[in-house]
């Protein structure tokens, strides 16, 4: 359930690096104030998304969650009736986000972490293949922009989530395993556990007392390992991610791809963003940091590929990017959300979580507008590319200062 909406409410924002070439060809923009769009979405779920944890860890989720779909889906298809920038601005930047964060990874994340104890790198990874799903979907949406026209298509694909979320959600989601006579991981409830608490018994290393510790919203903010990951969060999802997203359909046609030639490596990207979303399982054996690490200096690596590409004379090359930066953001992305699940699960995780998510919004106002500026400066992608790396390696140093698996190991890694 939790893959399905992450897949489908997802799509709907990120489905924005098809249309973006589209709306500037349309009305004649500049790429830096067409970004704008997605900077003031991604500004809005993150000062959303502690609102939004709080609701869910506060109120019925099935609530939050359909309401969220409504929303999202709403503005986006609102988006036909858009002529102006400000339209825009108000129904995909406002309304669309508002929408977004009450469905998406904040409010997911606080639901799955009470399911799942023992395999979070599996489960973190399996939710955050939906959001890799959400990519691939760019050719779909290339498609029906080429097929019926951008307006037809925004309305198209927000009726569609509206019409299979809202359901969805009402049905499937619980917030306890209670809830379904469970214990998490799947355990059946005996009569002797009727009591048993929401959260499993974590286990504590013998070297620190971080485990002993009934976390809330206020003692995280006092800890330096939360502002690490709250930077990490700024700097992998914030900058990395988002203009990837946002730019990278974008820079293919600058070199001289067609548009679905375009979209389809975009699409690739998300294949393997999948790849190694599922691949994140790993950290519950090896440690957070020991896969987390890797996947930051991979996804580094392949950016250097971008200064490479100046036509269409290899076009492998643009593949074997879209390959290797996207397994590689792909399994750091569910390992840093595991992470916080690891350090700093309990009653008020939600909030926590939608705090950190903050973190990504401050960077993701920023990084999409950047690029278009510094594009419509230059002429060149050239800058950008140096910030994405810069920003991939801050976020592995940083990730080897927090250190998580001395402080709270992943339980199936505890033992070893």
């Amino acid at each position: 359930m939790g893959f399905t909406v992450m897949a489908v409410g997802y799509a709907l924002r990120n489905s924005y690096s098809v249309f973006y070439p589209t709306i500037v060809e349309e009305f004649g923009w500049g790429r830096g104030n067409t970004a704008i769009m997605f900077s003031l979405s991604v500004l809005v779920y993150g000062m959303m998304s502690p609102v939004a944890g709080r609701l869910v860890d506060r109120f019925e989720p099935r609530l939050i969650l359909s309401a969220g779909a409504g929303i999202v889906g709403g503005g986006i298809a609102l988006c036909s009736l858009a002529t102006t920038q400000w339209h825009f601005y108000l129904l995909y930047g406002v309304m669309g986000a508002i929408g977004l964060s009450m469905l998406g990874m904040t409010p997911l994340s606080a639901i799955v972490a009470n399911w799942f104890f023992r395999k979070r790198g599996l489960v973190f990874g399996i939710l955050s293949a939906g959001f890799g799903v959400s990519l691939v979907s760019a050719s779909g949406a290339q498609f029906l922009i080429s097929r019926f026209g951008w307006q037809a298509a925004y309305v198209i694909i927000g009726i569609f989530a509206i019409a299979l979320l809202v359901p969805l959600v009402i049905l499937f989601v619980r917030r306890s395993p209670r809830d379904k006579g469970l214990l998490p991981d799947g355990m059946p409830l005996r009569p002797s556990e009727a009591e048993y608490p929401s959260q499993p018994e974590r286990t504590t290393n013998p070297q620190t007392k971080w485990t002993d510790v009934t976390w809330t919203l206020s003692r995280a903010l006092k800890t330096h390992q939360f502002w690490l990951l709250f930077l990490i969060s700024f700097f992998l999802m914030g900058f990395a991610e988002q203009i990837t997203i946002a730019h990278q359909v974008y820079f293919f046609r600058d070199a001289g791809y067609q548009p679905m030639t375009a979209a389809t490596i975009y699409s690739v990207f998300g294949i393997l963003f999948v790849v190694g979303n599922l691949c994140s399982s790993l950290s519950d054996r090896f440690g957070r940091e020991k896969v987390f690490i890797p996947s930051c200096l991979l996804s580094a690596g392949a950016v250097c590929l971008l200064f490479l590409i100046k036509d269409v004379s290899q076009p492998w090359m643009p593949f074997l990017f879209a390959v290797s930066f996207g397994f590689g953001l792909g399994a750091g992305a569910p390992v840093f959300f595991a992470t916080v699940a690891d350090l700093f699960h309990g009653k008020d995780y939600g909030s926590i979580q939608g705090f950190i998510t903050l973190g990504f919004s401050l960077g993701g106002t920023v990084s999409p507008w950047l690029a278009g500026f510094l594009y419509d400066r230059t002429g060149s992608y050239s800058a950008t590319f140096f910030i994405i790396m810069g920003a991939l390696v801050t976020c592995a140093v940083l990730m080897r200062i927090v250190a998580p698996c001395k402080l709270s190991p992943a339980p199936s890694h505890a033992g070893s």
